[in-house]
């Protein structure tokens, strides 16, 4: 899915998907490099590779989207 189809359809995503560096920022209303920074500091999840890819776990993101610690 693009990004902006993952973000429109954030809600409906299971707790399993996976999300682009792109989507994460939307989401958290900044840039891509400030996603980076923040889970480099372990405000954000930390992403995994899946093939040649780096994303965000949905369900992890939600947590920290609701308060809950990453």
């Amino acid at each position: 899915m693009k990004p902006d189809a993952n973000l429109r359809n954030f809600d409906a995503l299971p707790n399993a998907a996976a999300v682009d560096a792109k989507t994460v920022a939307a989401l958290c209303g900044c840039n891509v490099s400030t996603v980076w920074d923040r889970a480099n500091r372990g405000a954000l999840p930390k992403p995994r590779k899946i093939g040649g890819s780096t994303r965000w776990n949905v369900g992890e993101l939600r947590k920290v989207l609701t308060g809950e610690p990453a």
